[in-house]
């Protein structure tokens, strides 16, 4: 699953700009529990998405004193995505086909 991690992240962003903790339970409440995704794992895949340029962060709102970091995809992101998608659709055919002989 920890491959998948960047992909969940940028289908979340493109529902609208969010933060990390509403990400996080976002991953877990869609996959019914059956996932989380750890917080620096999380924060790792955040600064590696910037640095690819498929999300941009911003400062949001401010709690316990700082400001709540917003991240959003770009239009980079979005076309990555959706190669991963392609991929992944082919890989489910390949798999299947491989695993039922």
């Amino acid at each position: 699953m920890r491959g998948y991690n960047d992909i969940f992240i940028l289908a979340i962003l493109t529902e609208g700009d969010s933060y990390g903790y509403e990400i996080s339970k976002k991953i877990s409440e869609t996959s019914d529990n059956l996932y989380s995704i750890k917080e620096t794992t999380l924060y790792s895949a955040f600064t590696r998405l910037k640095k690819q340029g498929l999300i941009i962060d911003y400062p949001g709102d401010t709690t316990h004193g700082r400001p709540r970091t917003y991240y959003s995809i770009t239009d980079a992101g979005t076309h990555f995505l959706t190669e991963k998608k392609d991929e992944w659709q082919l890989t489910k055919i390949v798999v299947e086909k491989i695993i039922r002989g």
